[in-house]
Formats: structure tokens, C-alpha cells, sequence
């Protein structure tokens, strides 16, 4: 099965599922629901966010861009030239995932934040001008394309970001051992099962009672899938939301072991 059937399919079984607020019987989900993931203001940094986005639709440079990836295929990786516009339009998260992303690092509020997956720095900056004095790591593994996120990181004056440079499978331990804890971390690396999921196990090791970890892409293809099924039902996790494209886990222990699909 093709990932574009087997998206739909998931989607179909996901909107069949899909529960809005009034379903939610977890207090803390609850309020997390109605608070952050259904807040429809608009505030000021999604417009910077909006300002830069355009200025990348319509760049036509180009990048040479190297793929370590699920969509590297059957190598270790693949070289190509890419305009700047096609590598976002390809690969930079939507607005209204950008938002949400906003929406929970001001709600938690975290001061150490990882990133698996840079891009160009659009999911970056909205995690960023959401937590201006966290310390913030995040990972890319394109030069050409983490350059260009530098750039973009000082178009929007954000200082606390620092970029490593590599494959993840490398990268990530050196990178742990540079933070002293995990409050919220945003994984949209190699998208297959068995990286995925060591990720998550890395990421175990630093987390504790308040800290959120958000997955992106989890229906991507039936390895995501499994991958999503292995991380909710995890025995350190409490709390799984499942919102189609995101998948948010929670480690409070005060909370009972439940997941829940939300429609949004």
C-alpha cells in the first residue's frame, strides 16, 4: 500500500474517531483542549512567522541538500539541488500545527527544549519566540538547509537557538548529555519505526514528571503508525493525544493511563 492510500485510510479512521472537547474526561486534558489546542487568537508572532514564510514560498535559490531520512530510500543518504522554495514548501510544518506548537511551549512554558528535524526554522521559530529565554537545541541534518535556518533564526532575532549539524543517530547523545533535563521536545526526524522509537528512548532519559514530547507525522506511513502505537501505549507514558498529524505524550504520574483522539 502506497503512504498516500494508506494516509486516507487513516485519516477516514481517524475522523471516525476523533472526539471534540465535550468527550474529554480527563480534567487535564480537558483544559488543554479548550485552553491551547482550540485557541483561535491571533497573536503577534504568528505574523512574523507569516512574513518569513512568504519570503521563503518565493525564493528560488538554490540548495544542495543531502537526505538521511525515510526519504533517502535505500542509502545511507541522497544528494540533490533544491530551491529554497520547494524545501519549504516540502518540508516546513503548516500554520496551523506552527500555531498549536506556539500555543504549547507558552502554555508549559519549558526552559529546555530539543528539536529533532530543523528544516528551514519555521517549526523552530514558532517553538522559539514562544520560550525567548529557554535553552534551545535543535538538529538538522543538512548543512546547506541549517545555514539557511541560521539565517532566518537572526531575521527573526532568535538568540537562544543553537543548531547541531548531522545524523541524528549520531548527533542525539552528544546532545543529551548537553542538557541537563528534556521539558519539551518537537520529533520530526527519520520518519520510520526503529529510529523513531529510539529517539523516544533517548529522549526517556531526560524527561520527567512534566515533560511533553510532540511526534510529528504518526499516520505518515504504516511504520509511523506502529511507531505512534509503541510510544502512546509506552508504560512511562500517562497521558497520549492523538491529533492526527501530532501525536502528544505526557509522563504525570498523577494522571491515569489514557489516550484519546481528538478532532482537529
Amino acid at each position: 500500500m502506497g503512504n498516500h492510500t494508506f494516509q486516507l485510510k487513516s485519516y477516514l479512521a481517524y475522523k471516525l474517531k476523533a472526539k471534540n472537547l465535550h468527550h474529554l474526561h480527563s480534567p487535564f486534558a480537558f483544559s488543554l483542549t479548550k485552553d491551547v489546542i482550540y485557541n483561535k487568537l491571533r497573536l503577534p508572532a504568528y505574523q512574523q512567522i507569516n512574513t518569513l514564510r512568504k519570503q521563503l514560498q518565493s525564493n528560488l535559490s538554490v540548495i544542495e541538500v543531502h537526505d538521511f531520512g525515510a526519504g533517502a530510500g535505500n542509502q545511507k543518504y541522497t544528494e540533490k539541488l533544491k530551491s529554497v522554495s520547494s524545501i519549504f514548501e516540502n518540508n516546513s510544518i503548516r500554520k496551523k500545527y506552527g500555531e498549536l506548537l506556539y500555543r504549547l511551549v507558552d502554555y508549559f512554558k519549558p526552559g529546555y527544549i530539543l528539536e529533532l528535524g530543523t528544516s528551514l526554522g519555521i517549526s523552530t521559530a514558532y517553538q522559539a519566540l514562544a520560550a525567548p529565554n529557554a535553552i534551545f537545541i535543535t538538529a538538522e541534518g543538512c548543512s546547506g538547509i541549517a545555514e539557511k535556518a541560521n539565517e532566518n533564526f537572526q531575521l527573526l532575532k532568535l538568540n537562544n537557538v543553537k543548531i547541531e549539524i548531522g545524523n541524528f543517530d549520531t548527533l542525539l547523545e552528544p546532545i543529551l548529555e548537553k542538557l541537563p533535563k528534556i521539558d519539551f521536545a518537537f520529533i520530526d526526524g527519520n520518519h520510520r519505526k526503529d529510529p523513531t522509537i529510539r529517539y523516544f528512548q533517548h529522549c526517556l532519559k531526560k524527561s520527567h514528571n512534566d515533560t511533553v514530547l510532540v511526534f510529528d507525522d504518526i499516520h505518515w506511513s504504516p511504520d509511523m503508525n506502529e511507531a505512534w502505537n509503541f510510544i502512546s501505549q509506552h508504560e512511562s507514558v500517562t497521558l497520549s493525544l492523538d491529533l492526527f498529524q501530532f501525536g502528544i505524550v505526557f509522563f504525570k504520574k498523577e494522571l491515569s493511563k489514557e489516550t484519546f483522539v481528538i478532532e482537529y
